[in-house]
């Protein structure tokens, strides 16, 4: 179960704080895949990396009694000093699992070659995040966080990312976040759209993009 009780963000802007998360209370259905949707700027990345354990509330906490990976694509909790084995190894460790196969399972997905042997501070950023979602999928976990990974990378790449995301979504449950309606339609079975700090949640598809579509038509006329 992941669950988010009363939780609330705010950055500030100038002199003044901009409130993404306003006492946000939801809780994550288990084996099924959820899409969050959110203009830009509505605090989409903030709520998936408060979920993952990345960035702390300002108020309130989170629920995590299911084994949660981090947001894919987000390489801020590896060692940039360490190669991408030992780093592999590392993570490995710390989840109980089988090193040699983590090391082989994130060496086969991330396809970095002789860079998996280079620490990660001279890898591009894309690179960090190929890393990262290959060392993701290389653990099993009950739900997988997801923060626009699935566009990053070269066509073949993502069609790799696809197939290997939807067999992990047979067994684990999905929260993928996005603001793209077809990439929510093809990889998840409800929605949820943040907005003005809240997180308003619809079992069916088509009315979350309704509610979406409408508020980006607002702030695209304001």
């Amino acid at each position: 179960m992941i669950s988010l009780q009363k939780v609330t963000k705010s950055y500030g802007i100038g002199h003044q704080q901009h409130k993404v998360l306003d006492d946000i209370s939801f809780t994550f259905p288990y084996r099924r895949s959820v899409g969050i949707l959110g203009a830009n700027g509505a605090g989409k990345s903030t709520l998936i990396k408060i979920i993952g354990g990345a960035e702390k509330p300002d108020k309130g906490r989170v629920v995590r009694s299911s084994r949660l990976s981090w947001p894919m694509g987000y390489s801020g909790g590896f060692q940039r000093s360490l190669t991408g084995r030992e780093n592999a190894r590392f993570v490995a460790r710390i989840y109980g699992a089988d090193y040699r196969k983590v090391e082989q399972s994130t060496i086969d997905f991330s396809e970095l070659g002789k860079y998996f042997d280079r620490p990660l501070e001279t890898y591009s950023a894309g690179m960090r995040s190929r890393f990262a979602m290959a060392v993701s999928y290389a653990l099993d976990f009950d739900y997988y966080l997801v923060d626009e990974a699935l566009e990053t990378g070269d066509a073949r790449l993502k069609e790799k990312f696809r197939q290997v995301f939807k067999a992990r979504r047979l067994t684990s449950s999905v929260i993928l976040v996005s603001h793209n309606e077809q990439t929510i339609r093809k990889n998840c079975d409800v929605a949820a759209v943040l907005h003005g700090g809240k997180l308003h949640y619809f079992e069916n598809l088509d009315d979350a993009f309704l509610m979406y579509r409408k508020i980006i038509f607002r702030e695209a006329v304001a």
